[in-house]
């Protein structure tokens, strides 16, 4: 299930445990093969980032009881998983967290159709008890995250990229879905409008350092920590910030960039660029970004959330400037 410390989530533990049970309940079908491929998704695991951010927001101030919040950090994951079935297919990607994708075993058309179930399930289980405002922030956020993958894919192989383009890109991938379960939270925890602005303003901070930590451990993790293979981002032409710096630097930055528009990229293509980019300060550099990302997030916590779960809140910037999966 949950990946992170036991005891950064442990104010939210029963309530992640409650969570696991409900999606497993949640995704259930008539159809066997919506089961079936469901059942995989769960299964296969994952930090559960997002709900468990969402409940500890919550717990941040005056919270309902686990019942009332339970629907919505379900439809949280449920959001998740279906957007991580068709980046799959998108991506051709055959291993995710160590497991056959949903694709690889069941086929492009079923893994799209059950990613939209799940999308459908995430709303459905919301419907009766979410306010207007937050089935909006919902809605919004699942637009970003489509946009930004039209955009990664409009630009993939393009060596021609900057730094601005790619930290929009992962804002709408990653970080906004990310501030939006701080901020739907703390929302459910009955916060003031500014301390509800603030914990949004940490969540997207931790997002964009989460994601660029991703991309650094693309690069330079072994493909069992990563549960997929390394240099999966530069063999699907994905530009990701070590990349753009090396391009900038390295002396060898004229062949980089003849690797990076190859669309029919090799082993040996992948192995080469990956040891450019290595051979630069790109990691030393993209982890200062990470750094400067978390010191703005820990800046952003309301001194008025609950102490004790401020600390939790805390102690998730300092995991992810550390993770290495």
């Amino acid at each position: 299930m949950n990946k992170f410390p036991n005891n950064i989530f442990g104010i939210v533990q029963d309530d992640l445990v409650a969570v696991e049970k409900a999606l497993y309940s949640t995704i259930q079908s008539p159809v066997d093969l919506v089961n079936d491929i469901g059942g995989h998704l769960v299964q296969a695991g994952g930090k559960r980032l997002r709900p468990a951010l969402y409940l500890l927001c919550a717990r941040g101030g005056k919270p309902p009881d686990q019942e009332e919040l339970l629907p919505m950090a379900v439809a949280l994951e449920l959001i998740h998983m279906a957007t991580l079935v068709h980046d799959d297919v998108i991506d051709n990607a055959s291993i995710r967290r160590g497991r056959p994708t949903a694709n690889a075993r069941w086929g492009n058309h079923s893994s799209v159709l059950t990613g939209d179930y799940l999308w459908a399930k995430a709303f459905s289980v919301i419907a009766s008890g979410a306010k207007r405002n937050m089935l909006k922030i919902l809605t919004d956020i699942i637009a970003s995250m489509c946009e930004g993958e039209i955009v990664q894919l409009r630009e993939a192989f393009n060596p021609d990229q900057d730094e601005a383009d790619y930290r929009l890109r992962v804002a709408q991938k990653t970080a906004n879905f990310i501030a939006a379960s701080c901020e739907l939270g703390a929302l459910s925890g009955g916060l003031n409008d500014s301390d509800v602005v603030q914990v949004r303003e940490y969540g997207y901070a931790i997002g964009m350092a989460f994601q660029i930590t991703d991309d650094i451990l693309d690069v330079t993790a072994s493909a069992e920590q990563l549960g997929k293979p390394v240099g999966n981002d530069l063999r699907q032409g994905i530009v990701t910030l070590p990349t753009i710096y090396a391009l900038k630097t390295s002396p060898f930055r004229d062949e980089l960039r003849r690797i990076v528009i190859k669309q029919d990229m090799s082993d040996e293509d992948v192995r080469r660029g990956l040891t450019i980019l290595r051979e630069t300060d790109a990691i030393e550099y993209s982890y200062r970004q990470v750094d400067s990302y978390l010191q703005h997030g820990r800046n952003s916590l309301p001194t008025t959330l609950n102490a004790t779960v401020r600390d939790a809140l805390l102690s998730v910037a300092d995991f992810v400037g550390m993770r290495n999966f």
